[in-house]
């Protein structure tokens, strides 16, 4: 690893020189400090410090004591202990602490070099572990939750404090297509398990005959085609979290075997005769109505009481005010840099249709039928032919006919309500956005023209 920076930490002068004059030799960079006070001002001042090579003995601390400190600092530091009090009592505390190495003065300069450039490479590849898991945890940040409601802002709210939370179960419900898959990742990417696995286990998509060998694993010989010891999924995911969807589908039998090992922590392979521990955090998902399924006699409430002990509820799109628009501009950017292409946006008219269209397959139907725009599109703007879902451009412009008589402006305003909450059925939220209103508005008018809900269109205009 050239061009490495270290950090020399020794009150001898005539030994900084010596290392120093070696190090820069090599192609490093060298800091020095005489004491441990010095060692941590550079340590905070010096953020791409690579390797610190450290004295046992300094005039203010004592190497072991401030190897810990810089160990709770970062982790990840990489440090070799330097000593010419060398005792197997000093040597073995120092690596069960994390020193790289225990040097002991005097110690021959070439056999120390090849230590030093070994403490380098393992601090590049701790560094490149660290931007790898960074990478990886980048796209689950709490600011990948694309949405200004108060729905959603509620939601965030309630995850970052899940995240924080100890390895509690949570329970994620909401519509098909809400996102739970996204907040089950979150919530594991910024949680103290994050360095842990996330690993995602379809119950629907497991028979009862796999479910119990996948989950649980098998020992050898535990049936027909057990050649050899299998991990379950759970063991696998040991120190991060199980991602179980569409916990509703589990069997009545699978439930009652998941519930134990939810009391108690532990299992048994399948043809095992001892338990198994596993420190994992169990996130669950459902569609479902599972309090429903409970008086149906479909699900256990004793497995549903322990699932929820964090629950979580993700608002469909509907009642996600506002965040149509913001999802849309957050897909077109991500499109075009996937697809290459300079999409400025969707066009304001088709803007409005989208708005009031219900999305009947929540933010997963949205971001299709974008993604499908986005690869159809062949101007700067997507328009109404870009969007099946919402028809012909024309089928979501008001049409409002004027009688022979006339109408006054409050009556104009009236129908105009009307005919929006007749066209989507009483929904507000769509009513609103068909006539580029919020729902404060739109609720004001319902109130003001005593709209208790959806009434008959009146006859509309012919302009």
């Amino acid at each position: 690893m050239n061009d490495a920076t270290i950090l020399v930490v020794d009150d001898e002068d005539l030994i900084r020189f010596t290392l120093r004059q070696r190090l820069e030799a090599a192609g490093h960079s060298v800091l020095e400090a005489g004491t441990g006070a010095q060692a941590q001002a550079h340590l905070v001042d010096e953020a791409d410090v690579d390797l610190v090579l450290l004295d046992y003995k300094l005039p203010d601390t004592d190497g072991v004591s401030l190897l810990q400190r810089i160990k709770q600092a970062n982790p990840d530091r990489v440090v070799i202990l330097m000593s010419a009090f060398s005792t197997i009592e000093t040597a073995v505390q120092a690596m069960k602490l994390g020193a790289f190495h225990y040097a002991v003065k005097p110690f021959d300069l070439d056999e120390f070099m090849l230590q030093v450039e070994k403490a380098l490479e393992t601090a590049r590849l701790k560094r490149e572990l660290r931007v790898l898991r960074e990478s990886v945890r980048e796209p689950y940040a709490f600011e990948s939750i694309v949405g200004a409601s108060q729905a959603m802002q509620s939601v965030v709210s309630l995850l970052r404090r899940v995240a924080v939370s100890p390895s509690s179960t949570v329970l994620l419900t909401g519509e098909s297509g809400t996102g739970k898959d996204l907040a089950a990742k979150v919530i594991h990417f910024n949680s103290a398990r994050s360095a842990g696995r996330f690993v995602n286990i379809t119950c629907s998509a497991l028979p009862d005959t796999l479910l119990e060998s996948e989950l649980f694993g098998h020992e050898r010989g535990a049936f027909t085609d057990a050649r050899a010891q299998k991990k379950g999924l759970l063991e696998l995911a040991d120190k991060g979290t199980v991602f179980l969807d569409e916990i509703g589908e589990l069997s009545p039998g699978a439930q009652a075997k998941f519930l134990r090992f939810l009391e108690e922590k532990a299992f048994r392979r399948v043809g095992g005769s001892t338990d198994v521990q596993v420190d994992v955090r169990v996130v669950a998902a459902t569609n479902r109505d599972l309090e429903q399924d409970i008086k149906d006699g479909r699900f256990r409430a004793d497995l549903y009481y322990r699932l929820s002990v964090l629950p979580v509820r993700l608002p469909p799109l509907r009642e996600r005010d506002g965040d149509i628009p913001l999802l849309i501009d957050h897909w077109v950017r991500a499109f075009n840099r996937e697809f290459r292409k300079n999409v400025r946006g969707v066009a304001p008219g088709v803007l409005a249709a989208l708005n009031a269209y219900g999305w009947p397959g929540n933010v997963r139907e949205l971001r299709n039928a974008v993604e499908r725009a986005m690869l159809l599109a062949d101007g700067e703007w997507l328009t109404a032919t870009d969007f099946p879902v919402i028809g012909p451009a024309d089928a979501v412009t008001a049409s409002v006919r004027l009688p022979a008589e006339g109408l006054d402006m409050e009556q104009l305003e009236r129908t105009l309500v009307e005919q929006a909450l007749a066209r989507t059925q009483g929904n507000q939220t769509r009513a609103a956005a068909l006539l580029g209103m919020n729902r404060d508005q739109i609720r004001y008018r319902i109130e003001k023209f005593g709209l208790t809900r959806s009434e008959p269109a009146s006859p509309g205009p012919e302009a």
